[in-house]
């Protein structure tokens, strides 16, 4: 399969003595989003997708809520070891689309510089990630912030010079001859005569 796709989903209440964390950015804003972490749903959303895009699980099996050493911890951090699952598995990514839920504060005065942080910390071109934002009219989560988001990935082609023998060389005869020429360029070994039998081994009876 050359292309997987990866959803994450996240959410978060808001918090008052908080920082306000979103997208890897610090925003100005009266409360903060509770969260064991830095509450980053942004980036808590994105990195579930990267790890459903290659079958890896997801952010609370690699980062338990309960251990304190990712108590107030960069989601930066869960970002990195998403990337590193995906090259693991042998995929990068194409593009990232993702929705914020929330009542304020705004986002799209921001939503460029956003990205822009997003793009880095994912190692991708900024064209890749795409950060909307709605609010939740007649949901009743104004005291919430969610985060919808969605990966496509797909595999990272071998280059052209790690291609397999088996690709390159189509029978052991051939692997032979390769194996000759080498033994009698390098060590100056004599190839290897072929001897034909003097007898059809096919007409024994």
């Amino acid at each position: 399969m050359d292309r997987r796709i990866g959803f994450g989903w996240d959410s978060h209440a808001f918090k008052p003595g908080v920082p306000l964390r979103i997208g890897g950015l610090t925003l100005e804003h009266p409360e903060g989003l509770a969260g064991h972490s830095d509450g980053d749903v942004l980036l808590h959303a994105i990195t579930d997708a990267l790890l459903g895009a290659v079958a890896a699980g997801d952010i609370g099996s690699f980062f338990p809520p309960g251990d304190p050493r990712w108590k107030d911890a960069d989601s930066a951090i869960f970002l990195n070891l998403a990337l590193e699952e995906l090259q693991h598995a042998g995929y990068r990514i194409c593009n990232v689309d993702t929705t914020l839920v929330l009542a304020a504060p705004k986002i799209a005065p921001i939503a460029g510089e956003m990205r822009a942080r997003v793009a880095d910390l994912l190692c991708i071109g900024i064209d890749q990630i795409s950060i909307k934002a709605k609010t939740p009219e007649g949901l009743g989560l104004d005291h919430v912030a969610q985060c919808h988001a969605i990966a496509l990935v797909e595999r990272v082609p071998e280059p052209d010079g790690l291609k397999s023998m088996s690709d390159v060389i189509e029978s052991q005869r051939q692997l032979e001859d390769v194996v000759d020429d080498l033994l009698a360029s390098v060590h100056g070994v004599p190839k290897k005569r072929t001897v034909t039998p003097v007898y059809d081994t096919e007409d024994i009876t």
